[in-house]
């Protein structure tokens, strides 16, 4: 008996293709997102327009209330805080016929792998960008808004690396009392640190003792990069903090709240293929679109460490 023309070949399962990668793909890059599932975050996929505008409220006061006399009334002119959505990243390869040809399928696992790593990279560093600015900085441009990771109270100066320093107990325990004394909540807190601080703590009998405790093998609500809870504060490793040049190579350990910034998300990771005859190739991207901003700019801490 016949088996019949009802062949699945590539032109059949072409919208299949694309979409076991797709999957592949936002895989890593949830998996390897750190930042980006800290801060707070918000969706605005399928929607039109390029701004988000989020209700930023003022924190009212108590008052005391008088025998036979009115409340209170508290009225304030509330803010707003404007996201705007300009970070479009993309990661493409042109894989020639011959290419698909002859290598492994373990070729394709390894794109689709590296393409989302890539991407997660790229959001994360971009909220370690916005953290330097914080506690009144310049912005993501420069880290005015970092202090020393030898004491957390000298300023840090990337020009000269003035105030450079391995982090030490005494800077985590002033940082701490920033977020204290601007009565930033204690839920919600986490201390987010490149490898080379990680390599730091490891080495202070102070973090191997009571002060540092729920490691992996201990902690029963593991995410990604977590390594431990210092002074009730979580603590991630995060290799995608960015490095700046010079004489002397500094990174970001961010002490922060949630609510610090907004991660907007108006398109999710995706991939698409298209046949490139003139190459003789198939042409793959993946990309995605989204927008972050500072929300409370004093619910964060940013302290220069070296790389």
């Amino acid at each position: 008996m016949a088996l019949g023309t009802a062949h699945v070949t590539v032109s059949t399962a072409n919208t299949f293709i694309p979409e076991i990668w797709s999957d592949e793909i936002v895989a890593t890059y949830k998996k390897n997102l750190v930042l980006a599932n800290l801060v707070k975050k918000m969706s605005f996929k399928g929607k039109k327009g390029d701004t988000v505008r989020i209700p930023s409220p003022t924190r009212g006061d108590a008052s005391v209330k008088a025998a036979s006399t009115q409340v209170t009334l508290i009225a304030a002119t509330e803010g707003d805080v404007v996201v705007t959505i300009d970070k479009h990243y993309e990661y493409s390869r042109l894989i020639e016929d011959i290419v698909e040809a002859q290598a492994l399928s373990s070729l394709r696992t390894f794109y689709t792998e590296d393409a989302g790593y890539a991407l997660a990279r790229q959001v994360d560093t971009s909220l370690i960008q916005l953290g330097r600015g914080v506690q009144g900085g310049g912005g993501t441009a420069a880290y005015s808004g970092a202090f020393s990771g030898a004491d957390g109270t000298t300023a840090y100066v990337a020009g000269s690396n003035t105030g450079l320093g391995a982090i030490t107990d005494a800077a985590i325990r002033r940082s701490i009392q920033r977020l204290d004394d601007n009565d930033v909540p204690m839920d919600g807190r986490f201390l987010a640190i490149p490898p080379s601080t990680r390599n730091t703590l490891m080495g202070l009998a102070r973090y191997t003792e009571q002060a540092f405790v729920g490691e992996v093998g201990n902690n029963n609500t593991i995410r990604n990069g977590e390594i431990g809870n210092l002074y009730g504060v979580p603590v991630f490793v995060t290799s995608n903090a960015d490095t700046t040049s010079g004489s002397t190579a500094c990174r970001i350990a961010l002490l922060a709240h949630k609510d610090f910034a907004v991660f907007v998300e108006q398109m999710g990771v995706r991939s698409q293929t298209q046949y490139k005859q003139e190459y003789l190739g198939t042409l793959f991207t993946a990309d995605t679109l989204y927008g972050i901003k500072e929300l409370r700019d004093g619910s964060a801490v940013a302290l220069a460490v070296p790389a």
